[in-house]
């Protein structure tokens, strides 16, 4: 099984991200709002959300290759 060790900011970073995500494709498929509010805004959301995506994917990334890593015991 292979560990994963992420630290409570990045999570959030990551949780936050797929949600600003999910709620612009959200607002765009929705009836909610008037059309040129509901495309602006949506469309935004979207967009910083895929775009966040990225640094999210790199963060996820360091941490798979860190927790990887064999420990170095302390020498003394």
């Amino acid at each position: 099984m292979k560990k994963l060790i992420l630290n409570v900011p990045t999570l959030a970073f990551i949780a936050g991200t797929r949600g600003l995500l999910g709620v612009g494709i959200g607002l765009l498929a929705s009836q909610r709002l008037p059309e040129s509010r509901r495309k602006a805004v949506g469309m935004t959301l979207a967009v910083i959300g895929a775009a966040a995506t990225v640094p999210a994917v790199i963060a996820i990334l360091r941490a798979r290759t860190e927790a990887e890593r064999p420990a170095i015991p302390a020498v003394m």
